[in-house]
């Protein structure tokens, strides 16, 4: 009989987001009548930019004719693609990166689960808590990890706590650490962090010979200019990090799919025996062994959201879900609510009225309002207490949900 990987059995009973679904699925059968506002998954709801779709259309076409169609990419992203990050994204703010430290994939969710496959079992790993669930459940698959508590920390991992007393600020680890999970804006509180808190870290990995794995998929969210956009920006984070970023959530591309990972040349790891090793080439040949590129009509798609109008139409889209977000935040805020994130980020982060665990005020929400959230203590320990609202959604869906909160809590 196959042997399975019984690592798998050390996650916990069901993935954050398929477990609100289940809840929301057994309310809705039960209410049918029910109008149901999700504002839990971080799912667009916008229609793609104009400039993105007509690209797309244009790509199909050339698909359709013997003298323009493609078959496979390189693994690695077509070079107008890549290219195209170079200049808009790193160059525009001063950052030196080349095009063939781009990796475009499918998604940034899957970078971050698959670059472990590049980093051998005996790290140390540190995680922000609350964090992205996928940094955890990807470090437990893979046998990083040894069973999870009561709380559902698992041993094995460095939880660096971030709450409203330490200001959403991660602790440096209190031992020694080889990777470093960041996230910044911050999934899921909606906090930043600041040219000096991002060097703090870069300092950190630099004397302790760490590397950052850096998750700037909401980067396009935000609006206070001294806020880096990319860790690149910090003097010596070529030498210590690996970025990841997404076109899913400012270009629409959630059921599209496309993003990238930069990974430095710089940067390197240590092999069994002790020596240095180069990590650039070892991603570069995990991507051509494990993964066939992304098609062509979606990269020129992606590339369009660099042409003037797309820039235009995605900060259109982008302002539109941070008035949604500034929508939910001031309308909590009036209920004497006290709210997190929602400035340069999509998503909001309240603590629960009344103390009230997690799960019991997401359970209140769907049944008093039929409104779903993301409860806090999903996302690690530290969130219990939290409560995550989405931006994501329709102008109308948002103010009337703010209606409903308001008749509920006031």
């Amino acid at each position: 009989m196959p042997r399975i990987n019984d690592h798998y059995l050390k996650l916990k009973a069901g993935y954050l987001f398929p477990e609100i679904g289940r809840r929301v699925r057994t309310f809705a059968e039960e209410n049918p009548q029910a109008n149901i506002i999700k504002l839990g998954i971080g799912d667009v709801t916008e229609p793609l930019p104009k400039a993105i779709s007509d690209a797309m259309h244009a790509a199909v076409d050339e698909m359709g004719t013997r003298e323009t169609f493609r078959g496979y990419g390189p693994e690695q992203g077509y070079d107008f693609l890549r290219e195209a990050i170079v200049e808009n994204d790193y160059k525009a703010r001063g950052v030196d990166i080349s095009a063939d430290e781009i990796f475009v994939s499918d998604g940034s969710k899957c970078d971050t689960g698959n670059i472990l496959d590049i980093f051998g079992p005996d790290n140390t790993i540190a995680i922000t808590d609350p964090v992205y669930p996928v940094y955890v459940d990807t470090n437990v698959m893979v046998g990083n990890t040894g069973e999870a508590n009561e709380t559902g920390q698992y041993d094995g991992l460095v939880y660096l706590p971030v709450t409203a007393e330490n200001d959403f600020i991660p602790p440096l680890p209190d031992r020694p650490v080889d990777l470093i999970y960041l996230c910044y804006p911050n999934n899921p509180t909606g906090t930043v962090a600041s040219k000096e808190t991002l060097k703090t870290w870069v300092d950190y990995a630099r004397n302790n010979n760490a590397i950052i794995f850096f998750d700037a998929a909401y980067e396009a969210f935000i609006t206070d200019p001294e806020i880096p956009h990319s860790i690149f920006e910090i003097e010596g984070a070529r030498e210590v990090a690996i970025e990841f970023r997404s076109f899913s959530k400012k270009a629409g591309f959630t059921g599209v799919r496309c993003a990238f990972t930069v990974v430095p040349k710089e940067l390197t790891g240590r092999t069994a025996d002790g020596s240095e090793q180069a990590i650039h080439p070892l991603w570069n040949r995990r991507q051509s062994t494990k993964f066939n590129g992304v098609s062509y009509i979606v990269q020129r798609g992606a590339a369009a959201a660099y042409s003037p109008d797309g820039k235009k139409q995605i900060q259109e889209l982008v302002d539109f879900y941070m008035q949604n977000a500034s929508i939910l935040r001031e309308g909590l805020e009036k209920l004497g609510i006290s709210v997190y994130g929602g400035v340069n980020a999509p998503y909001v982060w309240l603590q629960t009225p009344n103390n009230l665990p997690s799960w019991d005020f997401f359970d209140q929400l769907l049944t008093k309002t039929e409104l779903v959230g993301t409860p806090g203590s999903g996302f690690g320990a530290a969130g219990e207490g939290y409560f995550r609202l989405s931006a994501f959604n329709s102008r109308a869906n948002v103010e009337e949900a703010v209606g409903r909160l308001n008749k509920m809590l006031s």
